[in-house]
């Protein structure tokens, strides 16, 4: 597998590594990691960053206001722009659940999910620390710093699970299917992604907070201390991008995704 095949994308990677017959083997080697593992890795951690910084901010000046348009928009501009910037470094996953299901799809080698996912925690811890260090103490302390306050009952634990399962299947469903698949590719994948996110928190922000992202629910928990039931936006978001990765490598994925009827 080729170091462009090796990691998902939502565009074609250009090789960057330009006139590589001149440089010393060695020099050549060194690039060619930093590529394959180091930047992908710096553009999660940025790219996490400047999405959870912007979500957390909008559910903070969100707070008291009645709906979820101002968070759904705010969510999902800020993915799509990441990833449009970000994703030909990365592959713009900017989500461990994502970045799950990718895996389990044939898109991201196994020896980049742990070094993604880490990239996209510390991400996540910065952004939330970004929000809480340039809103108000009074705002942030009402919306909990951004963090997934709204399940406050064990009555409400099974909707909220399934309904992030359910939304984040949705969710990395596109991202496979317009960013890896090759029947379906297309360079609206970030609009799409963005959309679909918005579209999701619209849905179902009122059951669960229109999660769909553990990083997202963990580096807010982190820097407001907040861990009522903090699982659910763990167990959900990667049982439904475990399932979309299942039924891309069975089903829905083009010849040389597909594991059977090739």
């Amino acid at each position: 597998m080729s170091t462009i095949e090796s990691k998902s994308e939502l565009f074609t990677v250009a090789d960057t590594t330009v006139e590589q017959g001149s440089r010393p083997v060695h020099s050549r080697k060194v690039v060619a990691a930093f590529e394959r593992y180091v930047q992908p890795c710096v553009a999660e951690v940025v790219g996490c960053t400047l999405f959870i910084f912007v979500g957390c901010g909008s559910v903070i000046e969100n707070t008291g206001v009645p709906g979820s348009i101002q968070p759904a928009l705010a969510h999902g501009l800020a993915l799509a722009i990441v990833i449009a910037v970000l994703g030909q470094i990365s592959g713009g996953h900017f989500n461990p659940a994502v970045s799950v299901g990718v895996c389990v799809s044939g898109g991201l080698e196994l020896i980049l999910l742990g070094p993604y996912i880490l990239s996209q925690m510390v991400g996540g811890m910065i952004g939330a620390g970004l929000a809480k260090a340039v809103f108000s103490n009074n705002s942030y302390t009402s919306a909990e710093g951004g963090a997934f306050n709204i399940v406050e009952t064990s009555e409400a634990v099974g909707r909220a699970t399934a309904v992030e399962m359910v939304m984040t299947l949705f969710l990395s469903l596109v991202v496979c299917m317009a960013a890896i698949n090759a029947r379906t590719r297309t360079p609206l994948a970030p609009l799409c992604v963005g959309l679909t996110v918005t579209a999701n928190i619209l849905a179902g922000g009122s059951i669960s907070g229109g999660c769909m992202n553990p990083a997202r629910a963990f580096g807010p928990a982190v820097a407001a201390n907040y861990w009522e039931y903090h699982w659910i936006y763990w167990v959900g978001p990667v049982a439904g991008a475990i399932i979309t990765g299942s039924l891309v490598r069975l089903m829905l994925g083009d010849q040389k995704t597909r594991l059977v009827l090739k």
